[in-house]
């Protein structure tokens, strides 16, 4: 079992046509965002106009979640809103049109994988997916096999459980929680 933690004050900002995205995490660690090979990409991004058209990525369902605002958005050209918090889940083809300034989470999985999810979880968690990701909403304490890990706000950790382990977490306050299985 491998564990990564990834600060945000480590990531380096690139531009998109509504703001700056934030890049913690490719996998594999070979693919290449540009070419759109990758199994699962993990970022945040500031949306700084409005309208934003959101960047289309063939082939990926997407998780979004709204880390400082309500989101207000059409989808395929129908009007949806989201609470801060609330998960947005959509085909990355899809057309999406955000009308809300902010920041996000967004996770990217490629339609190959089949089982894959995200929640608010707070308290514990037990789990033996192959890859578990849990992304700090505030300043928070993980606690993996009763280890301890300090996350600063939105700083993102990765365990990679190939052998697919009993991994007991707890949670110190709300955070994002996704599963993956290969």
């Amino acid at each position: 079992m491998n564990i990564q933690l990834f600060s945000k004050k480590d990531t380096k900002p690139s531009i998109w046509s509504g703001g700056l995205t934030y890049e913690y995490m490719i996998y594999p660690k070979t693919a290449n965002y540009a070419d759109r090979d990758f199994v699962f990409r993990i970022s945040s991004a500031t949306i700084e106009q409005t309208p934003s058209e959101f960047t289309k990525f063939k082939g990926y369902h997407r998780y979004l979640v709204m880390l400082d605002n309500d989101l207000d958005v059409e989808v395929n050209k129908e009007k949806k809103v989201y609470e801060k918090y609330e998960i947005m889940e959509f085909n990355s083809n899809d057309e999406v049109t955000s009308f809300t300034k902010g920041t996000d989470f967004n996770w990217m999985v490629s339609e190959k994988i089949s089982d894959h999810k995200v929640e608010i979880a707070n308290g514990n968690q037990n789990c033996n997916a192959e890859i578990a990701i849990v992304f700090s909403l505030d300043t928070t304490v993980i606690t993996i096999n009763e280890k301890p890990y300090h996350l600063e706000t939105n700083d993102l950790l990765v365990i990679d459980n190939e052998k697919k382990e009993n991994v007991m977490l707890h949670f110190s306050t709300e955070c994002l929680f996704g599963v993956l299985d290969f």
